[in-house]
């Protein structure tokens, strides 16, 4: 039997799951190539950016930001964009776009959680109507019915519950992991965003100030 005709032995509730699975590969595929491309070599950035700043060169620093079409050099480039508003509204330029970028990388995470939580459970509700149905032939063969007479309803009890942990598994791993390698690119923003200001203070004069930028998540 091939796998087709297992899935339509599981019933009506398969295709519910099809939807899940079809959306949740979706999110995964997309997430992948988003985070796969906002990822840097941060301490080489880093230094780059400083050097920059130092030399009060923030035109040029602006470009290399453009050239870099990540989320942390985003940030970076909208904060310098108020450097000659002061310090304190790069700051706030910067919490503000980081704030957007991380709203960016978590697009489609809650779908992706959504599809490792309800998979399953379509699993089992396929498993409580093939049951049903498995009691229910029983009841029309009034207690004579064969083994043969119940496949059909044990099929579907057995497939769907198979076919939705199949899902919700790889869903859950797979939320967790982009979960995981968001908080990181975050704690890479925060990292960078107040290196930068603090470059910003050194090269103003500035040094009454110890708050650091901190970006929800």
């Amino acid at each position: 039997m091939n796998l087709f005709s297992m899935f339509l032995k599981g019933g009506v509730i398969m295709w519910p799951i099809l939807l899940c699975s079809i959306l949740g590969l979706a999110v995964v595929v997309d997430r992948y190539v988003v985070i796969r491309k906002a990822r840097i070599n941060v301490p080489a950035f880093m230094v780059r950016i400083r050097g920059f700043i130092k030399k009060k060169d923030i035109s040029g620093a602006i470009s290399y930001c453009m050239e870099e079409k990540s989320p942390i050099a985003n940030v970076v480039r909208k904060g310098l964009k108020k450097y000659k508003l002061g310090h304190e509204r790069v700051k706030e330029s910067i919490e503000n776009a980081g704030n957007q970028e991380i709203g960016k990388l978590e697009k489609g995470l809650t779908i992706l959680a959504s599809v490792a939580g309800i998979a399953p459970l379509l699993g089992f509700l396929g498993t409580v109507t093939g049951m049903i149905s498995a009691f229910m032939t029983i009841q029309d063969l009034q207690g004579t019915a064969s083994p043969s007479d119940l496949a059909g309803g044990i099929w579907e009890a057995l497939i769907t519950t198979a076919f939705g942990l199949f899902v919700g598994i790889p869903a859950l791993a797979l939320y967790n992991y982009f979960l995981s390698a968001v908080k990181k690119l975050v704690g890479e923003i925060e990292m960078v965003a107040n290196d930068v200001v603090d470059v910003i203070q050194d090269t103003s004069g500035i040094t009454d100030t110890d708050e650091e930028i901190e970006i929800d998540i």
